[in-house]
């Protein structure tokens, strides 16, 4: 429903207000809850009762969500108008449709009789199980009554035929909207997990096939109804996505409230008070941890957060229980087919694990008094490796009797848990499917803080959890490039381990503001669990090497000078040997095939290739790679020269100041992101050459920009004014910029590092800045991630006095 509202859902407090009138016409009140549902549905019913004098053999009936008395605030209506073949049809459906519309209500409409119902009903799934929602409005009762009696007995019949279609329809949806429980932005209704499934639950409970609606799912529905009505409310319109930005504001009214750590969590107690460092690399420490005074001893408290992890929570329940009910439907199918006398066959597929019915079961000898603490690991790596379910009783079984892995583990376990780790497609349903009752908390108990915890970043498209396990399935697409292929995965797995705790953040990818970078609080927290598990020390000391450095590579590729030789030895410094670079740069790859397609390009990965080709050169020799030689093209000629080729330009014209903020300035003009910046002079001429992409859609025509190149090169006063006004005219917004200083990062120049809200033109302001104050700049690296950008400007000179440094700092910031 669209309009006609008394005042604005968003203006209500609490958990809704049951009073606000959603619809004056209707009398459709709000608020959150089965009692609003229940009494928005009696409002409808009231209403579309009253709307004519309803002749015999003609009924309303609705289905979906006034079918079953689930109305949101801002649903729409699905009607039909039944009727037994009386004539008047095409005269009486304009009066009950054009009402509802003129009352500002979305309406999913149809007029048919029991028998083309039941038709249509046969050939289409999707309106099947509609029609089990099917409920009386007005009209004629007893017609009403025929079709949701009928249709019932049809679905009992032939459910076991249509529930194959029906999966594989259900299968296209989740993969079109992907999985509640570890979306970010989940789709309430549509993602798996959501409100679509239930419904399908309901639809095979009815069928009698297993009783899908336990309590649990029950309670789950109840409550993913709520936040569909509260992110209803909170929008004031329909939307069924738990947009980020909505968040807050749910949990406010659904009475959420995120509890806060004991300081016994603090990342202090982890790694000690950690002090800012201006000439740390990339991915070291970069602040101190600072406790909000609002708040209670060193907590950051996101509401959101706890409404995240409790859908999440009903997401895994709902999904779980699908997951049984489709396999129960299999065992029905299977059986139907092998007949009466004939029995499922028991197939050994691993020690102490065997194949029953399609499921995976323990062997009756593993079944004692002392069970073998590795036996739930064990029968994990047989589910992934043969992408066989494990049986819900044995996964009850394990969780109640297998006893607790000593320390260290044994090796069996240890094994089990590699082969788990590099089991590829397998590995993500055999981890939930232990996750869902209870047997990673026995493995790993750091895992409870990490399951369903949101990650901010907009880059991240999953919870931190299903971040970690996706990983471990990504690295295991490159086990064969590296010397240590279980190391890889161990590591793929605690990358992340010391997100979620308070003050915890990534280094150049928060707000500014200090903090701990998770990197370096998970070091230990990794090396512990490696000694847990019983890796040597040496390994040990790696995982937690590749843990603190998992962000090196990718942050120096994207924000530093690959040529400079100082880049190159600070790296190789860090790294140590070539078996740790191969880990790096696999894990690297992982990581960003893990976080979504934001987080990885050709060119970065193409950076990242020769950053690694450049340490391992360094490593292998000693002798750091030469600097590149200019391109012989830009250095001969007559000037200017403009060269544009796939995704570089290159500009060569007579030196003077400002031209790296000329062609950066032009290239936005023509909406192109600049990537990376070089600057250069070479016997009188000065050489640009950059790295850029359409910031939306397609390349502009070369054309237009190599004209417009050499005319703004030239100093072209037109194109000049044409750069300063669209620059003005699109500064970012949002929270402050902030600027990094870093020391001997390079060989002859200073680190001048931006963050900042990204906007278009901001690479053309600042350079043009920093020009202004005095400063060269032979070299830029951007770095966008997500809204926001992390600029590196290499300054020529010593390091700047600090009176200098605030001079600089200053032009900088009143430019973005």
């Amino acid at each position: 429903m669209t309009s006609l509202i008394k005042r604005n859902a968003s203006e209500s407090a609490g958990d809704g207000d049951a009073n606000l009138l959603i619809n004056e016409v209707v009398g459709v009140v709000g608020g959150v809850g089965e009692g609003a549902r229940r009494a928005r549905a009696e409002a409808f019913e009231r209403w579309l009762g009253g709307l004519l004098s309803w002749p015999g053999g003609v009924a309303l009936v609705a289905v979906g969500g006034l079918g079953r008395r689930e109305c949101a605030p801002y649903g729409d209506l699905d009607l039909v108008l039944l009727h037994a073949g009386v004539g008047g049809m095409d005269e009486l459906a304009p009066k009950v449709w054009y009402p509802i519309w003129d009352a500002g209500l979305r309406l999913d409409h149809s007029v048919r009789t029991v028998a083309e119902a039941l038709s249509v009903a046969q050939d289409d799934v999707k309106v099947a199980l509609g029609l089990l929602d099917a409920r009386f409005v007005a009209g004629d009762r007893e017609l009403a009554d025929t079709l949701v009696r009928t249709a019932t007995d049809h679905w009992r019949r032939t459910a076991v035929r249509q529930l194959p279609g029906l999966r594989e329809i259900t299968t296209a949806r989740w993969q079109a909207h992907g999985e509640l429980a570890f979306l970010l932005e989940g789709d309430l209704k549509e993602a798996a997990g959501g409100l679509r499934d239930v419904g399908i639950l309901r639809a095979i409970a009815t069928a009698g096939i297993t009783d899908a609606l336990r309590p649990a799912v029950r309670a789950a529905h109840l409550r993913l109804l709520d936040t569909r009505d509260a992110l209803h409310e909170q929008a004031g319109r329909r939307v069924d996505r738990l947009v980020a930005q909505e968040r807050d504001g749910l949990a406010a009214r659904l009475g959420l409230r995120q509890l806060q750590p004991d300081a016994a969590q603090r990342p202090e107690a982890v790694v000690g008070q950690l002090q800012p460092d201006a000439g740390q690399a990339p991915g070291a420490v970069v602040g101190q941890f600072q406790p909000d005074p609002g708040q209670g001893p060193g907590v950051f408290v996101r509401d959101g957060d706890a409404l995240l992890r409790r859908v999440a929570g009903d997401a895994r329940t709902v999904s779980h229980a699908l997951d049984d009910a489709w396999r129960a439907a299999d065992r029905l199918r299977s059986g139907r087919r092998r007949g009466v006398d004939s029995r499922p066959v028991r197939r050994p597929v691993a020690g102490d694990v065997v194949e029953h019915d399609g499921e995976l079961v323990l062997a009756r000898t593993a079944i004692g008094a002392r069970p073998d603490p590795s036996l739930s690991l064990r029968m994990a790596a047989a589910a992934a490796t043969t992408r066989l379910p494990i049986a819900r009783a044995t996964c009850e079984w394990l969780a109640a009797y297998c006893p607790p892995l000593p320390s260290p583990w044994p090796a069996e376990a240890r094994a089990a848990l590699i082969t788990l780790l590099g089991a590829g497609p397998g590995l993500v349903p055999a981890w939930e499917t232990c996750d869902r009752y209870g047997l990673i908390d026995g493995w790993l108990p750091e895992w409870p803080r990490l399951r369903s915890l949101p990650q901010h970043n907009p880059v991240h498209r999953y919870t931190l959890d299903r971040h970690l396990v996706q990983t471990a399935y990504e690295a295991g697409r490159h086990t064969r490039e590296v010397d240590r292929p279980d190391l890889l995965l161990l590591g793929a797995l605690l990358h992340d381990i010391g997100k979620g705790l308070p003050g915890v953040g990534v280094a150049g990818h928060e707000p500014a503001g200090t903090f701990t970078d998770h990197s370096i609080v998970g070091a230990p927290l990794a090396e512990a669990v490696a000694a847990r598990i019983g890796l040597p020390g040496p390994e040990v000391a790696l995982i937690g090497t590749l843990v603190r450095l998992h962000l090196l590579l990718p942050d120096v590729a994207t924000r530093r000078d690959l040529s400079d030789p100082v880049t190159i030895a600070r790296v190789a410094e860090q790294v140590g040997d070539p078996t740790t670079l191969d880990l790096l740069h696999a894990l690297v790859r992982a990581d960003a095939a893990a976080t979504g397609p934001a987080a990885w390009s050709d060119w970065k990965g193409r950076l990242v290739a020769e950053l690694v080709t450049r340490v391992r050169t360094a490593l292998d020799t000693g002798v750091l790679p030469a600097p590149p030689a200019p391109d012989p093209a830009l250095v001969a000629g007559p000037l200017p020269v403009v060269h544009l080729t796939g995704d570089r330009v290159a500009v060569a014209a007579a030196d003077r100041r400002g031209l790296l903020a000329t062609v950066a300035g032009c290239l936005a003009l023509h909406r192109l992101e600049v990537l990376a910046a070089d600057a250069a002079t070479v016997d009188g001429r000065a050489l640009v050459e950059c790295r850029v992409q359409p910031r939306y859609g397609l390349p502009p025509d070369p054309i237009a920009l190599g004209g417009d190149l050499r005319r703004a090169v030239a100093g072209d006063v037109s194109v000049t004014q044409r750069l300063r006004g669209r620059a003005l005219a699109a500064r970012g917004c949002g929270a402050a910029p902030r600027v990094v200083w870093h020391r001997e990062a390079a060989t002859d120049a200073v680190l001048l590092e931006l963050r900042a809200a990204d906007a278009a033109g901001l690479l053309y302001r600042v350079t043009c800045a920093l020009d202004e104050a005095g400063a060269q700049v032979r070299a830029a690296r951007i770095s966008t991630l997500g809204g926001d950008v992390v600029d590196a400007f290499y300054l020529v000179g010593g390091w700047p006095s600090d009176d200098e440094r605030a001079r600089l700092e200053a032009a900088v910031l009143a430019a973005v």
